[in-house]
């Protein structure tokens, strides 16, 4: 299948819908400033150098000003849209954009790591809400300044994605903490200009999989040859590192660091005080630059050797040489935040999971926010779908305005791309192309040449609570697209060999919840019993280690959860849930403050579901991790969902 890659057959329909949309935008952005001053975010109520007399004043000054400019801009606008709308009947439903990476972390190195049956693989997806819409209807959720949280978010979700899978391992018996300098180094390989940094000596890392504790007696000379003083270059997204902290007298580990590597690595996980937003004030222990001293101690794992190794300074027992890999190190410490039932390791986590694969996006509606996200994207992942969507009246009954803000970012390859329209529902959802974006991605390739394949469905339901048969009729349309796509694009002829499906994945904003009264037809839908939803135990009944994902809007700026860090503490208490999540609105109104027990840990109407109908004979697919995260804090009104995915072959261990 071709991809296109320009959101125009030829460069004349291009060129026009520039001018079209050159006319087109002064209007457009003299109605989001006016917006901000009738629509103003708590945060900017709450600045203490902008006093309500003069925000007043400036209102009084300006708003005449801009008003004469729009009745001015109007004339032109109205031009631009004669000239843009007919030019929507040839625009192609998404724009394909890939910033190759010969490096081994890029698609094509990916693809010839894995040959499939005899070892199992797990793959990372994430979805997410990021309210990326014109800023004057960005502000209705107490969100401003589009453009600019849109280049933050790009950065952290690169960021936290590219950090290495860091597991700790202590050798000092009575030493349990990780010092500021050595963390501050260790979380941030990378700085904003992608160059790698480097490890301070007095911390060993290693791409192995496996290291044999020695109650911390190494000669400097075997430090500096072994395995474990490699370039953190060397050690590839798809490895899990495990680090080492040497014992020192005192139980103090070294704090060895260079000040000026050390402010680099503190600073270079996000570009510096010019990647902040001004609603995101960063503080020390704020996770939201990974480079912070405190940046990821509850997203690490970490280790003690055995008892023996307790002798200190003695020779290391029988027992403190065992062999420690890294997936044995990682579910050793993850059992004590497992449910007894539960199958895999779950959390609040705050950043999103290392050596993420697959990022699902909805709600980057604003075309330039969406070209500003796209590029930090590709500082991680290689392939990006963006701007999905129709507009004008092509496609759907009536106009749209927006397009359907899916963006879709992956590491692996894209084959084969869909994307549905739903048809309209009467609301103001109708205003945007809501719809289904499909696709079918490579992940590698059996000794035969068969493909290893896998299906995911990105998807964005309608919103108003009054909607509850239209998103049925939704999610009837949405498994009909997908068996239709997956039939047009399987591959069983003698030419090209039949494909291996290893997973099938739907994830996205569907705007219902499990827990709430008013959506008992969603919870029943047929679709929960084709696909597994991870956090569920059945109609209206959650997990109950599962939180909601909507935030209440009023609360993004309070102290409390201004951090990611903050967020995540606040959201493992129960009464921080209650007072910083959406509930149902017939079951809360007015919730904030309330301190009376609540239905379930709020709407989690984010989802993230797999199946396993649909995959190849003996093919499994089991849940490794599944995380609700923090990192945007402040910057979006959803909370992030990722899950790891790990699939096998027959009875493979996984």
């Amino acid at each position: 299948m071709v991809l296109y890659t320009t959101p125009f057959p030829n460069s004349c329909l291009s060129a026009l819908h520039c001018v079209s949309w050159a006319l087109i935008f002064p209007c457009y952005w003299l109605l989001n400033r006016l917006a901000a001053f009738f629509i103003p975010t708590t945060y900017e109520k709450r600045q203490p150098d902008c006093p309500c007399c003069l925000q007043l004043l400036s209102t009084i000054l300006f708003t005449p000003v801009y008003l004469a400019l729009l009745v001015a801009a109007l004339p032109f606008a109205f031009l631009g849209f004669l000239l843009w709308s007919p030019l929507q009947s040839a625009r192609r439903p998404y724009i394909y954009s890939r910033l190759e990476d010969k490096g081994p972390a890029g698609g094509a190195a990916l693809l010839s790591e894995w040959k499939g049956p005899g070892a199992g693989r797990s793959f990372c997806f994430t979805t997410a809400n990021l309210c990326l819409l014109p800023d004057s209807l960005a502000r209705l959720n107490n969100l401003s300044n589009t453009q600019a949280r849109a280049k933050e978010i790009g950065q952290r979700i690169r960021n936290g994605a590219a950090r290495p899978q860091i597991k700790i391992y202590i050798d000092s018996p009575t030493n349990t903490s990780i010092s500021a300098a050595s963390f501050s180094s260790l979380v941030s390989p990378q700085g904003g200009d992608g160059v790698a940094r480097a490890i301070p000596g007095s911390i060993k890392r290693t791409a192995s999989v496996e290291y044999k504790g020695d109650g911390g007696r190494h000669s400097s000379e075997e430090a500096v040859n072994s395995p474990a003083s490699r370039n953190p270059a060397d050690c590839g997204l798809e490895d899990a590192c495990i680090v080492r902290i040497g014992g020192e007298e005192g139980g103090r580990p070294p704090e060895a660091e260079d000040p000026a590597t050390g402010s680099q690595a503190r600073n270079g996980a996000g570009e510096g005080p010019r990647g902040q937003m001004p609603n995101h004030n960063q503080r020390d222990g704020d996770s939201g630059s990974l480079g912070s001293p405190s940046a990821s101690r509850e997203s690490l794992v970490k280790a003690r050797a055995g008892p023996d190794s307790s002798g200190g300074g003695g020779e290391p027992g029988a027992n403190s040489k065992l062999l420690y890999k890294a997936s044995v190190v990682k579910k050793a410490a993850a059992r004590k935040r497992r449910h007894p039932d539960e199958a895999f390791d779950h959390e609040v986590s705050a950043f999103f999971p290392a050596n993420l694969d697959f990022l699902c996006l909805q709600e980057v509606f604003d075309k330039r926010a969406a070209a500003k996200l796209k590029d930090q994207l590709h500082g991680y992942f290689e392939y990006i779908l963006y701007d999905v969507g129709v507009y004008g009246c092509r496609g759907c009954c009536s106009f749209k305005a927006l397009n359907s803000g899916l963006l879709f970012a992956s590491r692996y390859p894209i084959m084969d791309v869909a994307y549905h329209c739903y048809p309209d529902g009467g609301s103001i959802d109708a205003l945007a192309s809501k719809g289904a974006l499909f696709l079918k991605v490579q992940v590698g390739s059996t000794p035969q040449d068969q493909r290893i394949v896998g299906y995911i469905a990105c998807t964005h339901l309608y919103a108003p609570p009054e909607d509850s048969a239209i998103r049925c009729e939704q999610l009837d349309l949405l498994q009909d697209w997908l068996a239709d796509f997956r039939k047009s694009t399987s591959s069983s002829s003698a030419a090209n060999p039949e494909e291996l499906v290893v997973f099938d994945v739907i994830c996205g904003d569907l705007n219902f919840d499990n827990c709430s009264s008013d959506d008992k037809l969603e919870q029943q839908h047929s679709l929960f019993t084709h696909y597994k939803d991870p956090c569920r135990l059945g109609p209206g009944e959650e997990k109950s280690w599962a939180i909601g994902t909507l935030l209440d809007t009023n609360g993004l700026y309070d102290e409390e959860v201004s951090t990611p860090d903050n967020l995540q503490k606040v959201l493992e208490s129960e009464e921080g849930r209650r007072e910083y999540l959406a509930f149902p609105t017939s079951k809360s109104p007015g919730q904030k403050g309330r301190k009376d027990l609540l239905k379930g840990n709020g709407r989690r109407i984010d989802y993230m579901l797999y199946g396993e109908e649909g995959l190849s004979p003996d093919w499994k697919a089991e849940v490794e991790e599944f995380s609700f995260i923090t990192q945007l804090s402040g910057l979006t009104d959803h909370l992030p969902v990722a899950m790891r995915l790990m699939v096998s072959a027959g009875e493979e261990e996984a």
